[in-house]
Order: structure tokens, then C-alpha cells, then sequence
């Protein structure tokens, strides 16, 4: 498993997936697919503590990097990630510096940050520290905020950063002040040299975002694809039973 740190070094555009539920073995095969990263959301989903370890152990199993995102930009819940073998989080709602800062603090040890040591498990590399953008105070603190040492990437949160800005939630990014804020975002990585990531609801919008300049794209959700197949799956069955008596 390379590291996402390496591959960004190298030049690689990384694909992800992420996953809200509390299964590891849906991990698992998310990993087995063959994207780059998959994540595991401790913010909105709801993978707890007791099945993280066994999501990031299936998840590096499957060949992807495990990725968590953390309920909130505070060291015990950036660390225990960590310890438990994430190869990096992503950490909410960084709004400027000092936010920045802490975060980059909780994800590294003295002398770099203020990270207590005591790993239960050991990814190899060292761990990614991707902070989000999701509010217009991020996009007039971007530079700021890519100035940190220790930031890796900044990953956009499109719809809280449409809400932000007065505009109607949605994956992708839209026409206008929205498209406007994603552009300055993306401009803020590119000058400190600094990743930029986004989460994507099509592969329409998963292509025009690499496109961009996105090297960091999430290109599905778990509930999400079973959601859309599901769907599908009822809608066909339900056509090609029309007429019969069942």
C-alpha cells in the first residue's frame, strides 16, 4: 500500500471511496475495488470505535489507504484515529490558521506537534493530515491555511460550503459564487503547493473536478451506490413484471 503522502509527491491523482456504515466488510470490498483511499466517516456516519480498528485493518487488507474522518478538530478523537491505524484524517470545518494549526498539531508527534505517543497500531508512512474547507471563512483564509506546515491537503466539503455561501446544498460544484469559491480554494492549494481534494456525487462531476486540478476526489459513497443499485435493480424487476400474474 503507497501512501497517499508519497503518491501526491509523485504526481498521482487519487481516487477514493467512503463509507458511512458500520461494516468492515464493506470496507473491505471497497478496498478490493482498487481505490486509493476509503474513508471512514466518524463525523456523519456511523462507524464507532468499536469497529474502527477492524474497518482500518480491512480496509489496508483490501490494498487502500484507510482514511478516517473525525467527528471534529480535536486531538483525542485526531489521535485515537491515529493509534488505531488510519494512514491519515481528514479533520472538519477548518475555518483559518489557528485551526489549521491544531490540527496539524494533534496529527504529529514532539517536536513537530503535541501528539501523545502511544500507537496500538502502526501504518507505514506518515500520516496524512487533510484539513476541510467547507465555509466562506475557509475560502478568505485559504492561504492562510495552506501556509501550515504539516497540512497535506485541503479537502472541499461542496455542500456545506454551498450552504455557507447561501446557495441550495449539493454534491460537485456548481455554477456561480459557488463555483467561484471552489475555484479560489483550488488557486490558494496551487500557490503553496498544497493538495486539493472534493467529494463527488457523479462521474460526470468526479471527471470535471480532476480536470480542475483536483488530485484528491472521493468518486463514492456506500449508501450512495447501494441506494442508485437497489434502485435500478427494483425498477427492472418491476417493468419486466408488468402484464404477469405474480
Amino acid at each position: 500500500m503507497t501512501s497517499l503522502v508519497q503518491a501526491w509527491s509523485e504526481g498521482a491523482t487519487t481516487c477514493g471511496a467512503w463509507t458511512m456504515v458500520n461494516t468492515p466488510v464493506l470496507a473491505e470490498q471497497l478496498a478490493l475495488l482498487g481505490h486509493d483511499y476509503v474513508c471512514l466517516d466518524q463525523q456523519h456516519g456511523i462507524v464507532d470505535d468499536a469497529n474502527l480498528v477492524a474497518s482500518l485493518i480491512a480496509v489496508s487488507a483490501g490494498g487502500s489507504a484507510p482514511l478516517v474522518r473525525v467527528a471534529a478538530n480535536e486531538p483525542s478523537l485526531i489521535s485515537k484515529a491515529l493509534d488505531c491505524g488510519a494512514a491519515g484524517v481528514i479533520v472538519p470545518l477548518v475555518n483559518d490558521r489557528r485551526d489549521a494549526e491544531r490540527a496539524v498539531q494533534s496529527c504529529n508527534y514532539p517536536p513537530d506537534g503535541n501528539r501523545s505517543i502511544g500507537p496500538i497500531r502502526r501504518p507505514p508512512g506518515r500520516p496524512a493530515c487533510i484539513v476541510m474547507a467547507e465555509s466562506e471563512s475557509a475560502v478568505n483564509n485559504i492561504d492562510e491555511i495552506c501556509a501550515v506546515r504539516g497540512v497535506d491537503a485541503v479537502y472541499v466539503g461542496p455542500a456545506d460550503l454551498a450552504a455557507s455561501l447561501g446557495c441550495a446544498p449539493s454534491l460537485g460544484v456548481t455554477p456561480g459564487v459557488h463555483a467561484e469559491a471552489v475555484a479560489a480554494i483550488l488557486a490558494g492549494c496551487s500557490r503553496r503547493g498544497i493538495i486539493a481534494g472534493i467529494h463527488c456525487g457523479t462521474t460526470e462531476q468526479a471527471i470535471e473536478c480532476a480536470g480542475m486540478g483536483f488530485r484528491m476526489i472521493t468518486i463514492s459513497t456506500d449508501l450512495q451506490l447501494l441506494t442508485e443499485a437497489a434502485t435500478l435493480r427494483f425498477d427492472e424487476v418491476r417493468e419486466g413484471l408488468k402484464g404477469q400474474h405474480v
